[in-house]
């Protein structure tokens, strides 16, 4: 079993992340810490091989944590998982030991499809023939190209449709997503029903009116909190 210490400060997302964990076959979660020093004192008690670490900590930036552990001869490999997009940082956790990078909000499939990917990386032993065996042990760790949408839909509009939703917590209807995007309430809904369809998104009928009901849209942060 691959054992990993969640390190996030919020106290549902380190649930989520732990039970997450649970769930991917090769996994254990073994302990859940919420702050920097609480994960040194949980290194310190048992044996880690992969932290999944939130960077925005309430006493310190999670790569603060990996620098300390790697001067301190730790070899876990680490998860990021955070909302951070500065590619600054990216590279500096690279360079720290960092091999995932999951940013919030996420699903469930993509956390696992990260674990597997690190737990096939990590399976790789032994002296590679050449290249391309080096080549193959370092692609598992990369996640696959994005699936093609569905013919008529646009990344740029998809970005805009997702923004709108993830601002509205309480819900947007299509006709509303299409006003605040600048497209068409037909146009807004097929890419409403995409997000649905990818597990982004949840949709919900809206009684109380006249003749059939208005379906709401509402984004699922079912894994995360957005901090961190």
């Amino acid at each position: 079993m691959i054992r990993v210490l969640v390190v996030e400060d919020d106290p549902v997302a380190a649930e989520a992340h732990r039970l997450y964990v649970g769930r991917v076959p090769g996994f254990t979660a073994v302990a859940v810490a919420h702050s920097r020093a609480e994960a040194l004192r949980a290194l310190e008690r048992t044996e880690v091989d992969l932290l999944l670490l939130d960077l925005y900590l309430p006493d310190g930036h999670g790569l603060q944590l990996v620098r300390s552990l790697r001067a301190a001869g730790h070899s876990a490999d680490v998860v990021a998982v955070t909302s951070a997009r500065d590619l600054a940082m990216v590279r500096e956790g690279v360079s720290l030991g960092v091999v995932q990078y999951v940013l919030k909000p996420f699903t469930f499939p993509t956390l696992r499809d990260r674990l597997v990917r690190y737990a096939e990386f990590r399976a790789t032993a032994g002296e590679a023939s050449g290249q391309e065996e080096v080549d193959r042990a370092l692609a598992a760790l990369r996640a696959p190209q994005p699936s093609a949408l569905p013919k008529g839909l646009s990344a740029p509009t998809l970005q805009a449709v997702t923004r709108t939703l993830r601002e509205a917590p309480e819900g947007v209807t299509a006709a509303e997503t299409g006003l605040a995007v600048g497209i068409s309430r037909i146009t807004a809904r097929r890419y409403l029903e995409h997000l649905v369809t990818t597990g982004r998104a949840e949709r919900t009928p809206q009684y109380g009116q006249i003749g059939r009901p208005e379906l709401q849209y509402r984004w699922l942060n079912s894994s995360t909190g957005q901090g961190g």
